[in-house]
């Protein structure tokens, strides 16, 4: 296991955020962790992403202790936010080289944006990209120092559905990789289409814990049916379908 998560907690005054929640995630494997606002989820990322405090149990990254050493973590770990900020006026190659510079590393920062299809776009200021680019662009940045373990807090949030499955096969290149992808989303099929496994949180529990395939298996055996029927096809597959699959970046 990579990451081994024992009783973490996580305390706002009386209010608590995170109750005590324990799992691992596999190298190479693709993690999703799920559930409604408030949850917990994000605040669970950033405590094994050293941003947030752990005021209880253990986190374990690589062999390395989170808590003890979180500058030994920031090495290993690739991290893109919900709301990614750059600097402005600067050009995205330049921006790549800096990011990789803080890391005391070099980068074909062309290669790089070669990697998430923004190549035409390497002179450009990061206020002149789109939604869908800004994301992709946060994958480079977040990927120059080639950490073993990619953190992403609701990647797709906000943009179209070309950019979305877009998206969808950059993680899968990434997991190609050999880098283990850590995330959280609102949207189910997007769990479904990329996570080996989920954990369900709800009020700071974990409430399950398997691959998608399992958990809808369980459900089924439960005697569940759905109300309407399930079509081969949705409106989003419709609308790609007819606008084409390729970036309007």
């Amino acid at each position: 296991m990579i990451l081994e998560v024992k009783n973490l907690k996580k305390k706002y005054g009386k209010k608590t955020a995170v109750d005590g929640i324990s799992f691992s995630v596999k190298k190479g494997e693709i993690f999703g962790i799920l559930g409604p606002n408030g949850a917990g989820k994000t605040t669970t990322l950033e405590m094994i992403e050293t941003l947030r405090e752990i005021d209880g149990g253990k986190v374990m990254l690589d062999g390395i202790d989170v808590a003890a050493d979180p500058q030994a973590v920031k090495y290993i770990i690739g991290v893109q936010p919900q709301t990614p900020a750059f600097m402005d006026k600067v050009k995205l190659t330049e921006l790549l080289e800096m990011t990789a510079a803080a890391y005391g590393e070099k980068v074909d920062a062309m290669k790089l944006l070669e990697d998430v299809n923004l190549s035409e776009k390497a002179d450009s200021y990061i206020e002149q990209l789109s939604g869908g680019q800004k994301q992709r662009f946060s994958v480079a940045a977040a990927l120059v120092h080639e950490p073993k373990v990619f953190f992403m807090d609701e990647p797709t949030t906000g943009l179209d559905p070309q950019a979305r499955r877009n998206l969808w096969e950059l993680v899968e290149q990434i997991r190609n990789r050999g880098i283990t992808v850590i995330m959280t989303t609102h949207y189910m099929e997007e769990a479904q289409m990329l996570c080996d496994r989920v954990a369900i949180m709800d009020d700071g529990k974990i409430i399950a814990l398997d691959s998608p395939k399992h958990l809808i298996q369980d459900l089924l055996k439960k005697g569940f049916k759905k109300i309407t029927e399930v079509e081969k096809a949705n409106l989003e597959d419709v609308f790609i379908d007819l606008t084409g699959k390729e970036l309007r970046d």
